[in-house]
């Protein structure tokens, strides 16, 4: 008898620790607040979270709608530097073989010989070479993209959306919000024009974490 009481107390500790955790985190999450100033994030090296960001672009299709898409395998490294954000930089690496059409047939062609021909070169970069403030949360994001096998440059309009201690994790979160657009032509990527419009429109959620401790 002496053995199950002490069965049941420990089963009862083990559920009112649970549920005081379960209730502690719920908490973190319904008070949880962000920082919308880029110069209240903590300074460091961030890599890029892939469970919380996508990278969609549109191209013009026939005149009828601009066709969406998205590449699935994204990782970045970010150095922060709030006290002067225009010093932070970012290197974002995109498998080109990720894109991701929902159209399988479609996923092969554009990732194929025809266009991104990821077989010879898998990467997609871009790497910034200026960084300039707009507003509080605004700024401008010029850098270098790199995709079949050349380089040119681009600039993306950037929103700061917070920065904080992610309330399931604690580790230190920042997202960020970035559009913009180029000429795929000045990449050497013609295929199936003018069917599918050259100007190609980019829009980008992305967020940052640097685990406790680093």
């Amino acid at each position: 008898m002496r053995i199950w009481w002490r069965v049941a107390l420990t089963l009862v500790g083990t559920l009112a620790g649970a549920a005081l955790l379960s209730s502690c985190t719920a908490a973190r999450v319904l008070t949880h607040d962000v920082a919308d100033d880029p110069v209240a994030a903590v300074p460091g090296t961030y890599r890029l979270d892939p469970h919380h960001t996508s990278v969609l672009f549109d191209v013009d299709h026939f005149g009828y709608s601009r066709f969406v898409a998205r590449f699935d395998k994204v990782e970045a490294a970010l150095e922060a530097v709030p006290s002067s954000p225009e010093t932070s930089r970012l290197r974002v690496t995109i498998k080109a073989a990720s894109v991701d059409t929902n159209v399988p047939e479609l996923d092969r062609m554009i990732a194929g010989s025809e266009l991104l021909d990821a077989a010879r070169y898998p990467d997609i970069t871009f790497e910034t070479t200026a960084l300039k403030r707009t507003g509080k949360k605004t700024g401008e994001m010029s850098g270098n993209l790199t995709m079949h096998g050349k380089t040119r440059p681009v600039t993306l309009s950037v929103v700061f959306n917070g920065a904080a201690p992610d309330p399931l994790t604690g580790d230190d979160t920042i997202g960020f919000s970035a559009t913009g657009h180029f000429n795929r032509a000045d990449w050497g990527l013609n295929a199936w024009w003018p069917a599918v419009g050259n100007d190609v429109h980019v829009s980008i959620q992305a967020e940052f974490i640097k685990p406790k401790g680093a």
